[in-house]
């Protein structure tokens, strides 16, 4: 039991299975450690197969979305308890897959040094990417549950010590250790693959976690300072697509705005998590704008649609609007519904495919972070300056508000909203915002209302029955 408490120490092809066809890596049945590690493709391959079930885990809303403020429940399917802010330690989400992504990385960076390469630079670049991974996997940890336990080398016996869950501070400590590993370690700072960590996306996961450890767990000036250094980093290279929709459009998937996204194409895997907000086709099919909507006949399934508040958000003359939220209209003009306009996937003859990619990183989102850098510095005038860079483009020109740091805080709180709807940010910001001092997120979250749900994740107790050593999230009962 230990070892399905921690991951399993044998590798099966789910790791393997489903990587993206352009990399060609071949399913194996099953592989133990004792004779797979030998060769440079075992590392490079089995690296390709963490990104792939990397990928699973975030073709979700469930930790990203589903507990803001951008959803109300859509035509068909439940909305689930992270929604409706009714968790408990019954209903609690697993973190298995998230360790699972734990151990496999663990392997690389047990392994996979020792192993030699034809080429040091891309071996430097593998091993750079493994530990960027392991720094992410933890750092979406600590967003959701806070105190999580550190486990830094794989699973591969069942003669495991339990681990408690280690202060958040600690966790923290150990996400930037593995970050400035990887920057060492990565050989440039160019965009090989777009669809792979570079260190430019390693500078951009640095940043937010210095911002999360100054603003939720009351860092210093020190840990925004080195936010801005890393921002300014990860920023390199990138440059705002002129119209808000081609950052989406699948035809041009790696454009110059897109850090780092996660490879979608149609039969190579499942649909992307956009297609939660869209509909099938029987539920428009008298809309009277029905050749606008991304429905299709498989795949789609409204499950959300977004909420009165996101469509309020957007000024009548920002162009990001139209392009987010879309509402498929009667000939009347009575309202059938209103979905997601953002990732709408592929029409081809036979149906739509939800094929974005999932964009990890852009420039529009790194613009904000380092408003909100500067901001949070008090250094407002300056954070206005980079505000002003996604408001020219969204068409809402110049910032017309309060030029002190608290209301420019809470214009970029806003403005992350409109820009970044449905791009898995949104609950995150909120805690960031929250624990700031900028809102309250029990007064912005509808959900949220008359409630004392803490904003982390409790621990299911099934988990806690298996590791006494496991202490629930405060707030929780056991």
């Amino acid at each position: 039991m230990k070892i399905k408490l921690l991951i399993a120490a044998i590798i099966t092809s789910s790791l393997i299975t489903g990587c993206t066809k352009q990399l060609e890596v071949t399913p194996v049945s099953e592989i133990t450690n004792a004779i797979y590690w030998k060769a440079e493709g075992d590392v490079t391959g089995y690296l390709t197969g963490i990104y792939s079930d990397f990928r699973g885990l975030m073709n979700s809303t469930y930790f990203f979305e589903d507990r803001g403020d951008a959803f109300i429940p859509g035509l068909e399917g439940s909305a689930t308890e992270a929604y409706e802010q009714n968790l408990t330690n019954l209903n609690a989400p697993l973190w298995t897959n998230h360790y699972n992504l734990v151990h496999h990385t663990n392997l690389v960076l047990k392994y996979g040094p020792g192993i030699p390469f034809g080429d040091q630079a891309k071996k430097d670049r593998t091993i750079a990417e493994a530990y960027t991974l392991r720094a992410y996997i933890y750092f979406l940890l600590t967003k959701n549950w806070g105190k999580v336990p550190i486990v830094l080398l794989p699973t591969e016996s069942d003669n495991v010590p339990f681990p408690a869950r280690d202060a958040e501070a600690a966790v923290l400590s150990q996400i930037l250790d593995d970050l400035e590993k990887a920057i060492a370690l990565f050989p440039d700072a160019s965009f090989p693959n777009k669809n792979r960590i570079s260190k430019n996306v390693a500078q951009a996961i640095k940043a937010d976690v210095l911002l999360w450890k100054a603003k939720v767990h009351n860092g210093g000036e020190a840990d925004l300072n080195a936010a801005l250094g890393a921002v300014d980093a990860a920023m390199a290279g990138l440059s705002l697509q002129t119209n808000f929709q081609d950052i989406f459009a699948t035809d041009k998937k790696k454009n110059s705005e897109i850090s780092w996204a996660l490879h979608f194409q149609r039969d190579e895997r499942s649909d992307q998590y956009g297609s939660r907000l869209k509909p099938r086709d029987i539920f428009v099919s008298s809309a009277a704008n029905k050749d606008l909507l991304a429905f299709a006949k498989n795949g789609a399934r409204s499950v959300y649609s977004p909420s009165p508040k996101i469509e309020a958000a957007y000024a009548a003359n920002d162009k990001r609007k139209a392009w987010s939220v879309i509402r498929a209209v009667d000939n009347g003009g009575a309202t059938i519904g209103v979905f997601d306009n953002k990732f709408r996937g592929t029409l081809h003859t036979d149906d739509r495919y939800y094929d974005n990619d999932i964009i990890m990183y852009r420039l529009g989102d790194l613009l904000l972070t380092k408003a909100e850098i500067l901001a949070a510095l008090n250094r407002p005038e300056e954070a206005i300056t980079e505000l002003e860079k996604i408001r020219n483009r969204a068409g809402t020109g110049v910032y017309p508000g309060g030029r002190g740091k608290d209301a420019v805080e809470k214009e970029i709180f806003n403005e992350r909203f409109r820009e970044l709807f449905f791009e898995l940010k949104r609950w995150h910001d909120i805690v960031r915002f929250h624990y700031a001092g900028t809102i309250d997120a029990y007064t912005e979250v509808p959900k949220l209302v008359g409630k004392t749900i803490p904003l982390f994740f409790p621990i299911r107790k099934t988990q806690i029955d298996l590791n006494p050593l496991l202490e629930q999230t405060e707030g929780y009962n056991n």
